[in-house]
């Protein structure tokens, strides 16, 4: 099927300023991710940064690269200013990769996008997969969703949801068994009309007390398409730390070849 892929990279980050540009044993993250995002299947990809040195960089890599505000408050913004200015009609499916995943499978990007295309009366597809420990789930900072009977988003949520009421009054040690109990992966894919109509949506009450963007969507009616992954893909570049892990399992790869 037919899907376009969209990097967002930003230059400025509070944890690790430059990070796109970063060094992953001799390439600039973002052409890591590029790398990835290139074999996943898509007739278009394109990287959407406000920054000139990250353009430059993918440029002379022979990537696609568009220039876009600075003053974007989300990266949904940000991709739908390249779709408003491609000209992307609005069925068609756009892939959201950050640019901090250099270790984000292909095949799964290919998979979100075949996931909305599957539903056509969504306006987005995401991902999750299952919660086994209770430190997670009890974390504010892990993300967690419910699902309806057709793999739909029902609510996204820091707070501990499904809260199973009989088993956590007599214990919050461990997980009931059976609890679906689920974990959001920050992977979306969007269909081009729903993008150029996001930025005219105004915040929601519950978004802005949750901190979670897709809370908007839900809140104005478009329906959240979502696939059940049998376990977390790998994490993405976070801190100082999350980078000399990555950089490990590329210096490994290289090694083994």
């Amino acid at each position: 099927m037919a899907f376009k892929i969209v990097v967002p990279a930003r230059h400025s980050s509070s944890r690790l300023p430059g990070k796109p540009l970063l060094d992953i044993i001799g390439k600039p993250m973002i052409l890591r991710v590029l790398d990835r995002a290139q074999q996943a299947g898509a007739d278009e990809v394109w990287v959407a940064t406000d920054h000139p040195g990250i353009a430059e960089v993918v440029e002379k890599a022979g990537g696609q690269v568009i220039l876009t505000s600075a003053d974007h408050p989300s990266g949904t913004d940000r991709l739908a200013e390249v779709a408003t200015r491609l000209g992307w009609a609005d069925d068609v499916v756009v892939v959201n990769v950050q640019g901090d995943e250099p270790l984000i499978p292909p095949a799964l990007i290919g998979q979100a996008a075949a996931e909305l295309a599957a539903d056509p009366e969504a306006a987005i597809a995401t991902a999750c997969h299952p919660l086994e420990s209770p430190e997670e789930f009890f974390n504010p900072n892990v993300v967690k969703l419910v699902l309806d009977a057709r793999n739909r988003a029902l609510y996204f949520s820091r707070a501990p949801i499904p809260w199973a009421r009989d088993a956590f009054a007599a214990d919050r040690s461990v997980l009931p068994a059976g609890l679906p109990a689920y974990r959001h992966i920050g992977l979306y894919a969007y269909r081009a009309g729903f993008l150029k109509r996001y930025s005219t949506l105004a915040p929601s009450p519950l978004e802005q007390w949750e901190a979670l963007e897709q809370l908007r969507a839900m809140a104005h009616g478009y329906p959240i398409r979502v696939m059940v992954l049998d376990h977390a893909p790998p994490a993405g570049v976070d801190t100082a730390e999350d980078l000399e892990r990555v950089r490990r399992v590329f210096d490994l790869a290289e090694v083994s070849r």
